[in-house]
């Protein structure tokens, strides 16, 4: 038995190299992330506890429910795999961009169909999809003149459903929000002290729904703006030039792309152009 395998026997479930190698593909297989060999002691940690719930003995026996297909393990399993870190205003840049250039050109181009949509992609539990609308409110006098909608995504059903609910811990976006805490968020009470609660005015500008990036897409689009930020590192290059080619053919002619610092698609493709930091533009 490795040093590694003996550690998790002795934490409650012997993990091999071989656990590790089959999970490995299972997470790949059904989302697309390539786990690193850095990874193995998160694996172990988050689907021991499903071991746990399940009455499981071994994770050779997690691996065989997964390999065959139980829908309601497979949906656990891919929330317990994925990283959900995210933010309000995370990578501010990105907002100061969207409000001070790319509003303004959005409600010329589109001054006729007065329609703009927006698609957060790996929305994780709501802080991206809130801090847009938040924008949209903040930059659009006559909002209400216009169609716009921000479609909100993550394969993770546990953080879609914190990111429709709204409700978060005042003390952890306090720092970030600043005045706009008392702008757009209501103070909860009773047992809800401590916590705040998006306003309707935001809520209503967002869909949220489940979706695996690769996986069918049954939006039609098009969209004026795709948010993807540090979801497409969990990939590996390949699939990564597969979503770029895809974000392309659903966003509208010269659409934005926001995605990641540590993301580029310039290497995998020509149909963008780079024109700020970590923001492309579509050119064909």
């Amino acid at each position: 038995m490795s040093t590694s395998a003996a550690r998790s026997a002795r934490l409650g479930f012997e993990f091999t190299d071989q656990d590790f190698s089959r999970l490995r593909e299972l997470v790949y297989q059904h989302t697309g992330i390539r786990m690193a060999d850095n990874r193995r002691d998160l694996i172990y940690g988050r689907l021991s506890r499903r071991l746990r719930a399940l009455g499981l003995q071994s994770f050779g026996a997690y691996c065989r429910l997964i390999e065959d297909g139980h829908g309601d393990e497979l949906e656990a399993f891919t929330n317990a795999v994925t990283t959900n870190l995210t933010a309000f205003f995370r990578e501010a840049h990105h907002f100061d961009y969207l409000a001070d250039t790319l509003i303004p050109e959005l409600l010329e181009r589109n001054r006729e169909s007065r329609r703009i949509r927006l698609w957060s992609a790996g929305c994780s539990t709501g802080e991206e999809p809130y801090t847009l609308a938040m924008i949209l409110r903040e930059n659009i006098p006559d909002i209400h003149n216009w169609d716009i909608r921000i479609l909100a995504t993550d394969l993770d059903s546990n953080v879609l459903s914190t990111a429709a609910a709204g409700i978060y811990e005042q003390q952890n976006i306090q720092r970030a929000l600043g005045n706009r805490l008392k702008r757009w968020f209501r103070k909860g009470s009773g047992g809800n002290q401590g916590k705040a609660k998006v306003l309707p005015e935001l809520q209503e500008l967002i869909v949220y729904k489940k979706l695996n990036l690769m996986e069918s897409w049954p939006m039609k689009g098009p969209f004026d703006v795709i948010f993807c930020r540090n979801v497409l590192i969990y990939f590996d290059k390949p699939t990564q030039k597969k979503l770029f080619d895809r974000f392309a053919g659903i966003l509208v002619e010269k659409g934005h792309l926001f995605i990641g610092h540590s993301e580029s698609p310039l290497d995998l493709t020509d149909r963008y152009a780079l024109i700020g930091q970590s923001i492309y533009q579509k050119n064909r």
